[in-house]
This record gives C-alpha cells, structure tokens and sequence, in this order.
C-alpha cells in the first residue's frame, strides 16, 4: 500500500485527544510517519510548561525506534482548532534537528506541508551538513 499525504494526515489527526491538566497540554497535536519499511508510526505531543515535554514527532520517532527501525520516509504532524479543522504544522527546528541525528539518511525525509506539497528535511534544516567541514568524523571528536 502507498501511504499518501492525505493518509498520514487523517492518522496524524486521529491520535489527538487534547487534555489539560493544570498549565500543561496533553495530545494537542499528532504525528504520523511512514518509515523506510513501510510501517506507520504515531505519537502525540506532551507541553509540560517546566520544560520537560516533547513533541508528537519525538514520540512518533519513538515508537519507531521501539521497533528498531530508524529511518524515516515520510512525516507529518497536525493540529485541530475548535472546530475540529486539521492543520498540518511544519516541524521546529528541535524535531528536524532529531531527525537528522536519529540517522543521517534522515536528511532524505519527505516533510508534509500540506496535502499536496512536501519538502525534503535537508531544505528545512539549513547547514545541517555542517560536520564535512571537519577532517575528524563528528563522532571521534566527542
């Protein structure tokens, strides 16, 4: 089965299930990804305001990595209004810097914009190939 953008969206939507317990926000936003092997993954966001939460694409990732796959096809998340609209929201720098540390190849990621337009991470994550300036691999410096 080819996974569409419009699939993963519905998906991505269909995990939300908004709760708020005292400042902090539970499911406002959802996530879907397909990865490489053609399994789809969700999560949900978690805004606790100390600091400590993370975002649907975090525990989408998550559950990828749970079953010990790694790289990503396609990603998208999504945000309902009041009215129960679906918005896709573009990923933060944080979640698109994750993507590319899970597995470089990552850089290849279709991005979901919206139902017809996608862009790979690499054009939303400027100078992420920032380490090939080195002669020493990113990893034996540290």
């Amino acid at each position: 089965m080819k996974v569409t953008n419009d699939y993963l969206i519905k998906k991505a939507a269909s995990v939300i299930s908004p709760k708020i317990i005292g400042d902090s926000l539970f499911g406002t936003v959802g996530c879907a990804l397909v990865s490489d092997k053609g399994k789809v993954y969700t999560g949900v966001c978690i805004v606790v305001w100390s600091g400590m939460g993370f975002c649907a694409e975090h525990a989408a990732i998550a559950s990828m990595i749970t079953n010990k796959e790694y790289k990503i096809k396609k990603i998208v998340a999504v945000w309902k209004s009041l009215d129960n609209k679906v918005y896709v929201v573009p990923p933060c720098g944080r979640c698109r810097e994750f993507m590319h540390r899970v597995n470089p190849e990552n850089l290849n990621v279709d991005i979901i914009l919206s139902k017809n337009k996608t862009k790979k991470l690499k054009e939303l994550l400027p100078m992420c190939d920032w380490e090939k300036d080195f002669k020493i691999p990113f990893k034996k410096r540290i």
